[in-house]
């Protein structure tokens, strides 16, 4: 057995009963279907409805049958949270507000409603009921405008983007309340770098790039295409998340990153490769808080949770392609042209 599937192991022993929030969400889903695959009752909190969201529902199609699975649709913002919460092992706290480019806008409101506020409301259910761990999703985001080279968890935070500010928020919220004296929970705060795979939100740039790909409309890439990213697999971050539940070591900030880079030029080879298609593209410059390149530092990962990542981009970015097509031919009347994988 590797040692990630030992910890793999160790870590889900004595989850009997989580809650996931974003459960309807790219991250949150996989996370969500793992832990039942373990034999971990799941309750699943997002405020999308899977009845009226076509994202959600293909998102929980899979888990709606399984018997130890609750979905609940509420607003963390406006239900009683503590009802959500008796008897869990621990909350991964996964709902939040995406993305650096819309929170420069009109919806900044909405950043500091979902990334900060939301949070504080969780924060404080899971202290008053003792839940043992909160594991939280933050970003690589808030590094700010490295150099690229590996960013680590005792580096100055210097978030680059009102995005970016928000998650930094919401790290030092929970680690403020797990602090409290009378407090018995205990945080880990997962920085998130790039994450792809299948299901990955429509917006964000691998999806973006393999729907170029398969139907040859214009990608839109912003800068000059040699941005470096810290790509890293869903299901290897999910292995992580879960090993953080009940990780020793608790109040603790740690990188979830593949610790190599990719360049986006990169990722546009090998769509090409893999569809034996070229990837049309249109360019623009970047925009405010875009970074020129992210790199995790993972020495505190590997130590604390045993987690090492297992899949290659290419290989990840093959699954995710597979996932397109088959979504595609089976919900939509338009088929995703055919095409050979190329291994």
């Amino acid at each position: 057995m590797s040692l990630n599937h030992a910890a793999d192991n160790a870590s889900t022993r004595h989850l009997r009963r989580v809650v996931v929030t974003g459960s309807a969400g790219f991250i949150g889903s996989h996370l969500a279907r793992t832990l039942l695959e373990t034999g971990v009752t799941v309750i699943g909190i997002d405020r999308r409805d899977q009845n009226s969201d076509p994202a959600a529902a293909a998102n929980l199609a899979e888990l709606n049958s399984n018997p130890h699975f609750t979905p609940i649709t509420v607003d963390l913002m406006d239900c009683p949270v503590e009802p959500l919460l008796p008897d869990a092992d621990a909350v991964f706290h996964l709902a939040g507000m995406p993305g650096v480019r819309p929170s420069w806008g009109s919806e900044f409101d909405a950043y500091v409603s979902a990334n900060i506020q939301a949070v504080q409301r969780v924060m404080a259910a899971a202290v008053r009921l003792r839940v043992p761990r909160v594991v939280l999703a933050s970003s690589s985001s808030v590094y700010g405008l490295t150099d690229g080279s590996p960013s680590a968890e005792t580096d100055l935070p210097c978030p680059a983007s009102p995005y970016a500010v928000t998650k930094l928020a919401a790290e030092k919220l929970c680690l403020a309340h797990a602090a409290r004296s009378d407090s018995e929970t205990s945080v880990v705060a997962l920085r998130y770098f790039t994450v792809y795979g299948p299901g990955q939100r429509p917006d964000m740039f691998i999806h973006r790039v393999l729907a170029a790909a398969v139907y040859q409309a214009p990608v839109h890439v912003f800068g000059t295409g040699d941005q470096q990213r810290d790509f890293t697999y869903v299901g290897d971050v999910v292995r992580a998340t879960i090993a953080a539940a009940t990780a020793p070591d608790g109040n603790v900030v740690i990188n979830v990153g593949a610790g190599s880079s990719a360049s986006i030029a990169d990722v546009l080879t090998i769509a090409h490769q893999l569809t034996g298609r070229p990837v049309p593209v249109t360019t623009s410059s970047a925009h405010d808080g875009d970074v020129l390149g992210t790199l995790a530092d993972t020495s505190r990962v590997h130590r604390l949770l045993g987690w090492k990542p297992e899949v290659e981009l290419a290989d990840g970015i093959e699954r995710q392609l597979r996932h397109l097509q088959a979504l595609h031919d089976h919900t939509t009347a338009r088929p995703t042209p055919r095409f050979e994988v190329r291994s």
